[in-house]
């Protein structure tokens, strides 16, 4: 059965936060006043040493990646270590010096979508947004670069997806993603009334399911919800699992998607999840180092973590539909790591030492 990590276990860079928008929705608070960005030689470390630790994908996203100067050399890096590599943007970037950035070395370019025109540039907070990425969509497809679009699922635009399903097909796209609007970043403070509950979960997911099988000959519909009976029937897809680790394994087999904030930060799961449960700083000691530290000290906790979580869902019929990192989150940012070694794991669970670096 395959295990939390997926069948392609991904690294994910923010190298900046600078941006050409200030989306309403923005995890990482990104936009045209940011200038903080991840330096070029963390970088050059942090990329080869991901692949010795077993991650097969490296997702760039920002910020905007496309205003990140060093990005053809980070995708260059990362396909030169056998790195399978995506670029997320907005897309209204995608000229044709962008596009010769891209071409050698970016296996896919994922563009937001958030609707329909007016819906997009509502979220986008410009009223460009939707008519200058459109208009690049001739010269991406010229370009021959796979791309696909991830819709943001809020408490008000289920209704829509059927709009953008047909967008992305008619354009070309191979992937549409589903991704539930989760309260981190700036949405805490511009759609706090706009986070979907297991209704409207439910029916981004049926109609997601509907377009899956409508267009099953033309396009890939990824959905990031869960149901009650997949994560009954897929536990370990959730981090439900026994403590104790084999020797064999490395360290992308059990912690995955794994993130590189702008700050250095080395996050589990997702930007910005919550601080006590961050593996360090890169600026401060390798990945490796930071791998095996975090996996001997808090991946038991994680695990039990993860445990409550799930026990707490499955036992809860009404939501007939889920977004499970935005529960993760939330326990995360209830309990710290020694909180949970304090009160739930007794006796402690099994031991990481051992576990190999690479």
């Amino acid at each position: 059965m395959q295990g939390p990590a997926g069948k392609y276990p991904s690294l994910q860079i923010h190298p900046t936060r600078r941006c050409n928008l200030q989306c309403l929705h923005c995890y990482s608070q990104s936009g045209p006043n940011a200038s903080e960005q991840l330096d070029i030689e963390v970088i050059r470390r942090v990329v080869p040493d991901a692949a010795a630790l077993g991650y097969q994908v490296m997702s760039v996203s920002g910020g905007e990646p496309l205003l990140y100067p060093h990005l053809p050399e980070l995708l260059k890096l990362a396909r030169s270590v056998g790195l399978v590599t995506t670029v997320t943007t907005n897309g209204m970037l995608l000229d044709e010096r962008h596009l010769e950035w891209l071409k050698p070395d970016c296996n896919l370019v994922a563009i937001s979508l958030d609707g329909e025109p007016e819906s997009h540039n509502l979220m986008r907070a410009s009223p460009r947004a939707f008519v200058d990425m459109s208009t690049k969509l001739e010269g991406l497809r010229a370009s021959g670069i796979p791309f696909g679009f991830i819709f943001t699922l809020t408490f008000h635009n289920a209704h829509e997806l059927d709009w953008v399903a047909r967008f992305a097909v008619e354009q070309g796209a191979s992937l549409l993603q589903l991704h539930p609007l989760e309260p981190v970043g700036r949405a805490t403070e511009t759609l706090t009334d706009s986070i979907p509950d297991g209704e409207e979960n439910a029916a981004g997911l049926i109609e997601a399911l509907r377009i899956k099988e409508l267009y099953a000959d033309k396009i890939v519909v990824q959905i990031d919800l869960a149901t009650i009976p997949a994560l009954l029937e897929h536990p370990t897809r959730v981090f439900v699992r026994e403590a104790s680790l084999c020797l064999d394994q490395m360290v992308a087999d059990v912690v995955a998607p794994l993130v590189i904030e702008t700050s250095g930060r080395v996050s589990p799961l997702q930007y910005g999840f919550p601080k006590d449960w961050s593996w360090g700083n890169l600026n401060q000691a390798p990945l490796p180092d930071l791998a095996a530290d975090w996996i001997s000290r808090d991946y038991a906790a994680f695990l039990a973590l993860c445990k409550s979580v799930y026990d707490e869902l499955v036992a809860n019929e009404e939501e007939p539909a889920l977004n499970w990192y935005q529960h993760i989150h939330a326990a995360a940012a209830r309990y710290s790591p020694n909180q949970v070694r304090s009160s739930w794991l007794q006796p402690p669970m099994g031991q990481a030492a051992g576990f190999c670096r690479t």
